[in-house]
């Protein structure tokens, strides 16, 4: 899928934490595919974040919040997120919902930090996974949604051609796996046997 990230610079820092179950699937993690995408973001593996000194860093230097939809969350979709001078970063948390639970439970430090969420009429597109509501995105297209209000906030100013190609590696992968469940024979790797010396 590499050919098809956008190397996108953003004078936001995106901050990726990701659950040791997610980086497993490295090659279909949404987590992933977002970090590749965003030349100005970190990621980092892990349940317990409290003492990371790295994220301390960030949420320190950072006007920072974590995207979670909490009914105490700015929309950015409405909300203008900067209050101060320091740069913006946002959190973004990659696992499942309970695994979600378990980082927020676990990591003092990102407790504290201001929730982020957004409204759209965007439905999830990872066809080869079912989300628990129809209304629930995946990662990367979290981060589409986000990355579009910033702009619309002129917070951001990335170009149209790059937000429409942003999604390129998570369809390209997904078109990928549906024609692996299709045609499982086409894509099965063949050993050739040689005769044993």
């Amino acid at each position: 899928m590499c050919k098809h990230f956008e190397k996108i610079q953003t004078e936001t820092k995106f901050v990726i934490l990701m659950h040791p179950k997610e980086f497993k699937k490295v090659k279909n993690n949404t987590g992933h595919f977002t970090h590749k995408s965003l030349q100005n973001s970190e990621l980092f593996v892990g349940i317990d974040f409290s003492n990371h000194k790295r994220i301390n860093e960030i949420i320190t230097t950072y006007e920072s919040y974590i995207l979670f939809p909490s009914q105490d969350a700015i929309n950015l979709t409405t909300t203008y997120p900067k209050t101060i001078k320091k740069p913006l970063a946002i959190f973004l948390i990659d696992s499942t919902w309970a695994c979600t639970k378990k980082i927020f439970t676990l990591s003092s430090n990102l407790n504290k930090l201001r929730h982020m969420s957004f409204t759209t009429l965007r439905t999830s597109e990872y066809e080869i996974k079912r989300q628990p509501e129809k209304t629930y995105l995946s990662t990367i297209e979290s981060t589409l949604v986000v990355l579009e209000a910033l702009n619309a906030h002129k917070i951001e100013s990335i170009k149209k051609l790059q937000l429409q190609n942003f999604l390129s590696p998570f369809l390209e992968m997904i078109k990928y796996q549906k024609d692996l469940i299709a045609n499982p024979k086409s894509h099965a790797v063949r050993f050739k046997r040689h005769p044993l010396k």
